[in-house]
């Protein structure tokens, strides 16, 4: 288990409500994502940053996936992934340049030489943790979205047995699923997407009677999908061994040891200065804030 205190669901089903009752104005974009240009320089931090990325780092990110990562007014990316990002690069005297990247070609796009890291709401996983290295940097869990009404009656995922549930594919919560199928006297079906737009379309459709999401983007959905219409969250609490919370982390190619060594001691910085939790609070995330930034803490 990680050493930081992990966010229970008890706090995720808080959250939830809180994030859903809030006044839209809260939550997208509220207020110019200028986060770097108030962060001083970590010396120490910075001497880590390996030569190859002392003129910038490249990040691949699969936007929208809001209020993780998202397009302001003016098309221009901004979200909680993008102001750390801005935050870190400002720390390491270094620019991070926010790139779009489909999410089942992001870990290629490194192993390409496209991006140098991924700051997309990835969860840290021991599957991606072959690949990868992970700097985590947030503690979320998982959340049920179902249509305004839930009438499905949806409480817990037990009773997705039986059920359809739409899910952007190559992301953990299919993992959740396949892990609550065990249980099921009848599986879940899973209909995979390529993004969370088109899994929402397929629940509001009655394709599938659910979704499963991480739970602030879940909450986000909720409070944002139609003017907060279309769909309400089900915070259940019989998630598997493993998925009651996720840790989400910046990820680095495994070659590239002093990149993420770099990033974790900026990241360390910026929750050391009050930064970090300037961010979360500004996105309303405070409920999945970690108190230290591991390396690969997902065991």
């Amino acid at each position: 288990m990680p050493s930081f205190k992990t966010a229970s669901l008890v706090a995720l089903a808080a959250f939830s409500l809180l994030a859903v009752s809030a006044c839209s104005s809260t939550v997208q974009d509220p207020a110019p994502s200028e986060s770097a240009n108030v962060v001083a320089v970590d010396k120490a931090a910075a001497a880590l940053v390996p030569a190859d990325f002392k003129t910038g780092v490249s990040v691949a990110s699969d936007i929208p996936y809001a209020p993780m990562e998202l397009f302001d007014a003016n098309d221009k990316p901004t979200g909680f992934d993008y102001d750390l990002s801005q935050a870190i690069g400002a720390k390491l005297d270094v620019p991070f340049k926010f790139e779009d990247q489909d999410w089942d070609s992001i870990i290629p796009s490194l192993q390409s030489g496209t991006h140098d890291v991924i700051m997309s709401g990835m969860n840290d996983t021991l599957e991606r943790q072959k690949v990868l290295d992970f700097v985590d940097y947030f503690n979320a869990g998982f959340a049920i979205v179902v249509p305004k009404g839930n009438p499905g009656k949806i409480a817990k995922f037990a009773d997705l047995c039986g059920q359809t549930v739409a899910i952007q594919t190559a992301t953990a919560q299919i993992d959740l699923i396949n892990a609550v199928n065990p249980s099921c006297s009848k599986k879940i079906a899973i209909l995979e997407f390529k993004t969370d737009s088109d899994a929402q379309n397929a629940i509001r459709a009655g394709k599938a009677v659910a979704g499963v999401n991480d739970g602030q983007v879940a909450a986000y959905t909720a409070q944002t999908a139609g003017g907060g219409k279309y769909f309400e969250i089900v915070a259940a609490t019989d998630a598997p061994e493993g998925y009651t919370s996720a840790l989400t982390g910046v990820g680095v190619l495994k070659k590239n040891t002093g990149l993420t060594k770099a990033i974790q001691a900026a990241i360390a910085s910026l929750i050391a200065d009050g930064t970090y939790q300037k961010l979360l609070e500004k996105w309303n995330l405070s409920a999945f804030a970690v108190n230290e930034a591991t390396i690969n803490g997902t065991k």
